[in-house]
Formats: structure tokens, sequence, C-alpha cells
């Protein structure tokens, strides 16, 4: 239910709230699909709500299990990205769906 909670909100360009390692968190996802090891992962960028690490101010990016991610809801909202898309992600390996600038 989260994967496809998360591809709407790729497509669409939709915030995302859920709860991932007991943290309520806030975010943007942009790339979706399956990582080195076949987990489904989404590479999202992180604006608001708690972490295991402290979330710096403006976001950061978050590489997450797909299966770890519960509660998935999509809102409407400010898109948040992050600075730079110059570095290649590393996280999704085979990608379904990525966000267009």
């Amino acid at each position: 239910m989260s994967y496809d909670v998360l591809h709407d909100a790729i497509v669409n360009k939709r915030q995302v709230t859920c709860l991932y390692h007991g943290h309520y968190r806030e975010i943007c996802p942009h790339v979706l699909g399956t990582g080195k090891d076949g987990a489904e992962m989404v590479l999202s960028f992180q604006f608001a709500g708690g972490s295991t690490t402290r979330l710096p101010p403006g976001g950061e990016w978050r590489c997450m299990r797909v299966d770890e991610i519960k509660n998935a809801k999509s809102r409407t909202g400010d898109w948040h990205t992050g600075d730079s898309h110059l570095r290649p992600q590393t996280c999704v390996k085979d990608i379904d769906v990525e966000v267009g600038f």
C-alpha cells in the first residue's frame, strides 16, 4: 500500500506523511523502485518531522525501505527538494518512477 501512495505522490508531486522507524516524517518522494538487494526503496526529501538522526534546517535527502514505511498518506502542499541534483543517487538501482523537473 505504501508503494502505491509513494508512486502517486511522485507522479503528482504531492507530499507524503508517514511513520518510519518510529518517527513521524513529512517527505516529498522523488525516486521509487528497487535497491541493490531487490528491496523496494524510495529516495525522498524529508522537510519536517522526526528522525533517528537530526534533521538539519531546510531538510535532507533520505533513502528509505518501502516495507518499513507505515501509515503513508499523500496530501497537497509545497514541493520540497534538495539544492543539488548533480550528484548521482545510489538509493534506487532499478527505477520504476521518478519526479520530472
